[in-house]
This record gives structure tokens, sequence and C-alpha cells, in this order.
């Protein structure tokens, strides 16, 4: 069917607006942080995997890493096993790590590979127990939390080789420690640390908020570390938001270009971020 003129204009103007955007970013590496509430939603699926097909064909990097906590938590009911958290993680003994890993590594890594490929995309699926990708640790912690780890060290040999070949990673955040233990990583945690060690252009972190708000709930669209150290200062920026807010800084002071928090309930939240003056989120640069 034809478009009418309007419409025709108004498609060429997106597409002249993203050119530029195209051209800076082509040949360099974006990690976007997916979260498993997005997955929730077929149409939102829909339209993040086509996001990402597009950044590919365009010649930009795009590296996945993906959460999965409602999955995880609804598997967990169905078997009968308590979800209990402290400080907002995960308690994970014996049983609930072969849940995660049947999560994130089976069936949320798998669909999300799948929608990226039913798009045109070519999506490899990985934890970091491929090819000694994400080196783990237990988590300190005053109360025993069982399998939760933080990151010890990222080898990228394997991403690298990946997009080398025209594909895009998609990466669960499940580590492995020394004596071969897995370890449930927070997922915005080893989205910071791969993009540190690719130095990424860009790190997005996906969220079902719209960004950094003032206090009066407006959107700060553009932030340095300095503004958001302030902001952290006179309690701003608090409670949920902060270990999110301690991810990006810790990307941009190890050399990522910039860091966007993102609204990921907004249709191609992805493409509006990185190709349009606008943009929809937060934008935290050094």
């Amino acid at each position: 069917m034809a478009l009418n003129a309007d419409t025709a204009m108004q498609v060429a103007h997106v597409l002249t607006e993203a050119l530029p955007y195209i051209r800076r970013f082509a040949g360099r590496t974006v990690v976007v942080k997916y979260g498993g509430n997005a997955m929730e939603n077929p149409q939102q699926a829909t339209s993040f995997a086509r996001d990402i097909t597009l950044m590919k064909l365009v010649g930009i990097h795009p590296v996945v890493v993906h959460g999965g906590g409602p999955q995880i938590g609804q598997h967990l009911e169905k078997l009968g096993i308590a979800s209990r958290f402290v400080n907002g993680l995960r308690v994970t003994d014996a049983a609930t790590m072969e849940v995660v890993e049947m999560m994130l590594g089976g069936h949320v890594n798998k669909a999300l590979v799948a929608a990226i490929n039913q798009q045109g995309g070519r999506a490899v699926g990985l934890t970091g127990k491929d090819g000694g990708l994400i080196r783990a640790r237990k988590l300190p912690s005053e109360e025993d939390i069982g399998q939760v780890g933080e990151v010890a060290a990222i080898d990228p040999e394997v991403i690298t080789h990946l997009e080398a070949g025209g594909f895009i990673p998609v990466i669960a955040p499940v580590g492995v420690g020394e004596d071969g233990a897995a370890y449930n990583i927070n997922a915005d945690t080893v989205a910071g640390k791969i993009a540190s060690v690719l130095r990424a252009e860009k790190l997005m972190l996906l969220s079902n908020i719209r960004g950094v708000l003032d206090t009066g709930g407006n959107l700060l669209t553009g932030l340095d570390t300095h503004e958001v150290d302030a902001l952290i200062a006179d309690g701003t920026i608090h409670g949920g938001m902060l270990p999110k807010i301690a991810c990006a800084l810790d990307a941009v002071k190890s050399g990522v270009r910039a860091v966007h928090i993102v609204d990921g309930r907004v249709e191609h939240a992805v493409l509006l971020e990185l190709f349009t003056d606008e943009g929809v989120g937060t934008l935290i640069k050094a």
C-alpha cells in the first residue's frame, strides 16, 4: 500500500535523523541489559528483538545481557520452593540454583535467541560458563545467601569471535567459580562489567522506570558523574535505583563512553535512545 505524502515525509525525516548516529556508532559495541519483566510482554519482546536485529544490520555490534527474575520466581512457586530475599538479592541454595540455571541459561535465554533470530538476526545464547566468559566468586554478605556471586573476571574472547562472525551474543548472568560451582549474578552488574572489558561505546540498561527523576518527578535526560554523585548525596537518587546507578558509574569510570537508563516498556526504546536527538531515557557520561 502506497504511503501518503505526509506519512512518507515523516518516514524520510526519521531516516535522515538516524543517519548521523548510524555512521557514528557503526563498528562499535553496544551492550544492552534486558530485564525479565519485559520478556513477559510478547509485543515488547518482539519490538526489542527487531531493535537488536536492526542495530546489527546497520553495522553496530549489540551484546545482550538478560535477567529473568520473574520467570525464576514463577518456576520456583510451581515446584513449591519459597523465594526469599535479603537486601534485594534472591537467597540461592543448591535447589534454587538449579532452577536459576535452567530458567536463565535455558528457557529465557533460548526464547530471546529465538525472538532475535525470527526477526532475521543471528543470535547465539551463552552463559558465563561458556568459554570461561564469567569467572565468579561468592558475594560477601552478613547473612549466608547461598550461590549468589559477583564478577571476579570477564574473558571476552568468545564475545569478540561471535561479533566478528556476524553473530549477536545473548548472555545469561550465570558465572562459574574456581571450584566449578555456578553463581547467580545480578544482570546489571554483569552487563556493566562486560561493557567495561569490551570498551563498549554504550551500555543501555532497560528497566521498568523512565530513568533518573528529579524531586518533582521530571526525567533528567543528561547527567555527568559529578551531578549523579550530588543527586545521591541529597537523596534524590535512593533505594532501588542506587545499585543501577552504581553499575552505571562504574562502567563510565571504566571506559564506557556513555550509559543509558531507558524505560524498556516503551516500544522500540533502544532505537529511540540510540538514533534520535531527544532519546527517551537518562544519559550518564563522565
